[in-house]
């Protein structure tokens, strides 16, 4: 933050502290949503990309694998479909209709982007990684795409972060973090159980949707401290900028 001219050190110390505690949520999220993430999907990629089989991966799916049974055949077949195309497609397009319904245009612009955005850079990372799907069993809900990141994975997460986003200043934050974070982590154990994504893959798209999510919503909202829902006629909150 360049100092103003004529400023004691004095007046640019108080400065800086001014804002960092007005900016501390952002730098927090910067780190927390974008650059630790980041750190984990590049290192992961990285073992990806060299052809290296990541030391819990193979530990982990057989772990699940004895855990199969009839009924934890059902149960996580109806989470991974609704991770994609029965659940998760369907929302993402309800979300960005229904804010341009309410005429929130700039919510609606972060949630369509983020949505778009992220199963396109997903495909993308699939071409260009070209893993090749665990073969330890026979899967009953096979897949014959490339795995890494898993596209489940990534959609679902995508999906959280953005009813988190929204949702945050409202009074129903808590709850949608919750049921949001538990979809999001039941689509990705659903992928490891029916043996179709290495646990790496499932870490691998989590973080890859955070980065693309949480750095759309700090460049979308970065004259806010989070999207806000007042009618628009009602007084600014000085408070919130």
């Amino acid at each position: 933050m360049p100092a103003a001219p004529g400023e004691t050190p004095a007046e640019q110390a108080a400065g800086l502290r001014h804002w960092l505690r007005r900016n501390a949520w952002r730098i927090a999220l910067l780190f927390a949503g974008v650059l630790l993430p980041m750190g984990v999907f590049v290192a992961l990629a990285d073992e990806v990309h060299a052809l290296e089989n990541l030391y819990f991966d193979e530990p982990l799916l057989w772990s699940m694998r004895g855990l199969a049974s009839p009924g934890w055949d059902r149960f996580f077949t109806v989470v991974t479909e609704a991770g994609y195309q029965y659940g998760v497609i369907p929302l993402d397009t309800l979300i960005v209709l229904l804010l341009l319904g309410l005429r929130r245009w700039r919510e609606a612009m972060f949630a369509g982007f983020s949505f778009v955005g992220s199963a396109l850079l997903n495909m993308s990372a699939k071409q260009f990684f070209q893993r090749d799907r665990p073969s330890l069993w026979e899967s009953i809900a096979p897949e014959h795409t490339f795995s890494f990141p898993s596209g489940h994975a990534m959609g679902s997460m995508t999906l959280a972060a953005v009813l988190i986003a929204l949702a945050w200043r409202t009074r129903w934050r808590w709850p949608v973090l919750l049921l949001a974070g538990t979809f999001a982590l039941l689509v990705g154990v659903s992928r490891i159980y029916l043996g179709v994504h290495y646990p790496s893959d499932i870490l691998g798209g989590w973080c890859a949707a955070l980065v693309w999510v949480v750095g759309l919503y700090l460049l979308l909202f970065r004259g806010e401290r989070r999207p806000h829902w007042r009618s628009r006629r009602a007084a600014p909150d000085c408070g919130a900028y």
